[in-house]
């Protein structure tokens, strides 16, 4: 899908932070009721302030279609979220991103004639029937729709475990799958399958760059799961140094991590878990807790400022934020809001009506599982 993106006129670039959270609080009280801005947890205080709910991508588009007052759904977050929240959302109803360059470095490891080349490759050395694809949430719509087409779903960090138990079990529809062919993080995959109690061996990496993802025959053939070779460009910053360092310097905290993270470093944590996961484990922590954190930045230091009885810190010393969602700022959410008031939708994100029955096949099939 082609975007053309705008420059950001040079007024917002320039303007000091105070001017731009009084234009911001102005055009936000005219819209009213039409609006709603959603924050993703990573998202900079700046923005998130201004937010009418805050959570993950899967749980925001969510909320978005159920209010259906709102004519116009801001998301504060990447690409993938706001292609979620438009297949998700009602017609009269207009998803914009503030700035078009917001993207997901792990969404863009995978892209549809990747997948669909995978795909043919595998029906040439196995029953292709007997492979069920199931892709993260964070992928396009044009990948979701893929699993929607194939039988596949949709999973979340949540919910991982049980569309992976769903996936290879016999069901009324369909015989069990012999294999899963799961994108774009391999990380999730593999943590998600050994706490399933699958063997390392019965995993493999498929690497999209290569013929045949770079295994033999056999190996596709024997394998359980085909792992996406992806990753979260955050989550793979932790290391097993981290963790350790953090131990050394507080041998009494508590070191929670998220399953992007590598499996070296979730083998080493004492909890592994999402975005909501993190948050409400922090929420629940007694009072003089020391919590590090493995993931992104901008979440840990609000559950920092938001605990002060705690100590919260990130894991990773010299700081990981999300480059890409950092993009959205006060100067962009000023300008996409100011703009709806004169009457003029900027950044709207679209998905055509193919592609978004096929991805809401494959993210009901989630919801009606999980």
């Amino acid at each position: 899908m082609l975007q053309i993106t705008t420059a950001l006129p040079e007024e917002y670039r320039t303007a000091p932070p105070d001017e731009l959270a009084e234009r911001i609080r102005v055009a936000k009280a005219t819209l009213g009721e039409r609006l709603l801005i959603l924050g993703h947890h990573y998202q900079k205080d700046e923005v998130m302030r201004w937010a009418d709910a805050r959570g993950d991508s899967f749980g925001l588009s969510r909320l978005a279609a159920d209010r259906h007052d709102a004519d116009f759904i801001v998301f504060c977050g990447v690409h993938f979220m706001a292609e979620s929240a438009d297949v998700l959302t009602a017609p009269h109803q207009q998803v914009l991103l503030p700035d078009l360059a917001a993207g997901c470095s792990m969404a863009d490891m995978a892209d549809i004639d990747q997948v669909e080349a995978a795909w043919s490759e595998i029906a040439e050395v196995t029953d292709v029937e007997r492979v069920l694809p199931i892709t993260y949430m964070n992928s396009t719509a044009a990948l979701k729709a893929f699993v929607g087409r194939h039988g596949g779903a949709v999973c979340t960090s949540s919910n991982a475990r049980r569309m992976l138990e769903w996936a290879l079990s016999a069901q009324s529809d369909r015989r069990a799958a012999d294999k899963v062919l799961f994108f774009p993080d391999q990380h999730l995959g593999r943590n998600t399958a050994l706490a399933m109690g699958f063997e390392p061996s019965s995993m493999l990496v498929w690497d999209p760059r290569r013929s045949l993802g770079g295994l033999a025959d056999v190996e596709v053939k024997e394998a359980t799961f085909l792992l996406w070779k992806g990753h979260c460009s955050v989550h793979q910053r932790f290391r097993t140094e981290h963790v350790a360092a953090f131990r050394e310097a507080h041998p009494d905290g508590l070191v929670v991590v998220h399953p992007e993270c590598s499996h070296e470093v979730v083998a080493v944590a004492d909890l592994v878990g999402s975005t909501d996961f993190i948050i409400r484990t922090v929420d629940a922590a007694e009072p003089g807790s020391v919590i590090g954190v493995g993931t992104e930045i901008h979440l840990v230091k609000r559950l920092a400022d938001e605990h002060p009885g705690l100590s919260v810190e990130c894991l990773d010393p010299s700081v990981c934020p999300c480059t890409t969602m950092s993009r959205i700022d006060a100067p962009h959410l000023a300008w996409v809001l100011e703009e709806l008031v004169e009457g003029r939708v900027r950044n709207r994100i679209t998905v055509d009506d193919e592609t978004a029955a096929d991805a809401r096949v494959a993210l009901e099939r989630m919801l009606s599982i999980s």
